[in-house]
């Protein structure tokens, strides 16, 4: 079984995930462990506070590719050049950069897109329009130069999304419907799978096929069966896995997925070949 995990960052990156034992943030990556249905030991992430840790649970694990996921927001800033120090070198890991137009300026976000593709080697963007200051909805008109340069490029949108977000009411898949319309070639990537908004998702990625569910940890959450019903019909090629770690732990995370009832011939596809597809990866 080939499996690629889309969402999978190491302790060390950052305080956020637990970088520094004893400190207010190693604690509520701790409860968040907790909360998303870690069993075992809530601090099993401790093993990634070194490079070599990350690589040995990367691998421990039998993931194929990891993805480690970059952020440009206001509260938090994961520098492209760090994303790429961490996978630069290593087969199993992909980076993906992320870019903020409203502190960059749309000129700055562009070429940083172009950096962080042509010259670190990075394999997608992550944008975070709710964690803005203003927060924005993703069909905000300052994102679309960005849209249509990711769309020219053929390089994929990452979008955070979920109970995270700052402002409940900018947590809405239903305004995915506009930037999907204006760009059909666009793939659009949904980081937390908008949860806990599961249903809506679920209706705009059935009109729109560009639009793909990354539910990660979220799909071990009350709510989520329809998640498991849809990719056993129309969504089996708009879902991939992903484990969140270090808030959930990986191995953990693929055996519970295994167990949620998705269709045998459907599985290869959700953990691995729609992300291969994406990547532009061999199967």
């Amino acid at each position: 079984m080939k499996v690629i995990d889309m969402r999978c960052r190491p302790a060390y990156l950052h305080d956020f995930f637990g970088a520094t034992p004893g400190s207010p943030e190693h604690a509520a990556a701790r409860w968040l462990n907790r909360r998303v249905g870690t069993r075992g030991d809530d601090a099993h992430f401790e093993r990634s506070l070194s490079a070599e840790g990350f690589l040995a649970e990367v691998r421990d694990a039998g993931l194929e590719k990891a993805v480690v996921v970059g952020r440009h927001t206001p509260s938090q800033h994961l520098p492209n050049d760090f994303i790429h120090e961490i996978v630069h070198g290593h087969d199993e890991l992909l980076g993906i950069a992320g870019i903020d137009p409203a502190l960059q300026g749309i000129e700055g976000a562009v070429e940083e897109i172009d950096r962080a593709i042509d010259q670190l080697g990075l394999s997608g963007i992550d944008l975070e329009p709710g964690f803005g200051e203003p927060a924005r909805h993703p069909d905000d008109p300052l994102y679309f130069p960005v849209y249509e340069h990711l769309a020219a490029r053929k390089i994929p949108l990452f979008l955070m999304s979920g109970p995270t977000t700052p402002d409940p009411a900018f947590n809405d898949p239903g305004r995915l419907a506009k930037v999907a319309r204006s760009f059909p070639t666009l793939p659009i990537v949904c980081y937390h799978g908008y949860w806990p908004n599961v249903q809506q998702l679920i209706g705009v990625a059935f009109r729109y096929e560009n639009i793909l569910a990354v539910p990660d940890m979220y799909l071990f959450q009350p709510g989520t069966a329809a998640y498991v019903q849809a990719a056993n019909g129309f969504l089996g090629e708009q879902l991939l896995f992903g484990s969140s770690y270090p808030f959930r732990p990986i191995r953990q995370t693929i055996d519970d997925f295994l167990a949620l009832g998705f269709r045998e011939d459907v599985l290869d596809k959700l953990l691995h070949d729609n992300a291969a597809r994406l990547f532009g990866l061999a199967k």
